[in-house]
C-alpha cells in the first residue's frame, strides 16, 4: 500500500495574534488570522494526510464554524488525523513542506518545526523549507503565508 497526499493553506497576517508554524511560536510582530492557531504548515500537513487517506480536507472534518475548535492548538488536531492514518494500518514514510512567507526570516525556526512535527507524524524523513516570493502576491506583499506539503503514507490496509 502506498498512497500520496498534496495539501496547501494560506492565512492573513494580522496584529493582535502570535505567529505559530510548525506547532513553534515565531517572535513577530503580526501572527496568522484563524478560528484555531492558524497554523498553515500543519494545516497544510493535515490536508496532505486526508488527501492520502481520501477523506476530503480539514475544513469537513474541523470546520471552522464549530466553536469547538476555536483557538485550537493545530497540532493536536494532527494528532487526531495521525490516529485516522494508524487506523487504515498506515505510517507516513515521507513529508516534504515549504513555507511561503517573504518575512520573518524563518531558517533559524525550521529545525524545531521539524523535530515537532518528526514526534507529531513518528517519521524520520521530514523536510520543511522556507521561501520567499521576492514581493510577488499576496505573500510578497506581507499579507499572508502559506504553506504546501506532500505526504507519503505507506503500510498493510487493514478493515478501518
Amino acid at each position: 500500500m502506498f498512497r500520496i497526499g498534496f495539501g496547501y493553506d494560506a492565512h492573513r497576517l494580522v496584529k493582535d495574534r502570535p505567529l505559530i508554524l510548525g506547532g513553534i511560536e515565531i517572535p513577530y510582530s503580526l501572527g496568522l488570522e484563524g478560528h484555531s492557531d492558524a497554523d498553515v504548515l500543519v494545516h497544510a500537513i493535515m490536508d496532505a494526510l486526508t488527501g492520502a487517506l481520501g477523506k476530503g480536507d480539514i475544513g469537513r472534518h474541523f470546520p471552522d464554524t464549530d466553536p469547538a475548535y476555536k483557538g485550537a492548538e493545530s497540532l493536536k488536531l494532527l494528532k487526531e488525523v495521525m490516529d485516522w492514518v494508524k487506523a487504515a494500518g498506515l505510517v507516513v514514510n515521507n513529508l516534504d513542506a515549504t513555507i511561503v512567507a517573504q518575512r520573518p526570516r524563518l531558517a533559524p525556526f525550521i529545525p524545531a518545526m521539524r523535530e515537532r512535527l518528526i514526534t507529531a507524524l513518528g517519521a524520520d524523513h521530514v523536510n520543511i523549507k522556507a521561501t520567499t516570493t521576492e514581493g510577488m502576491g499576496f505573500c510578497g506583499r506581507e499579507e499572508g503565508i502559506a504553506a504546501y506539503a506532500v505526504v507519503s503514507l505507506t503500510g498493510e490496509k487493514v478493515d478501518a
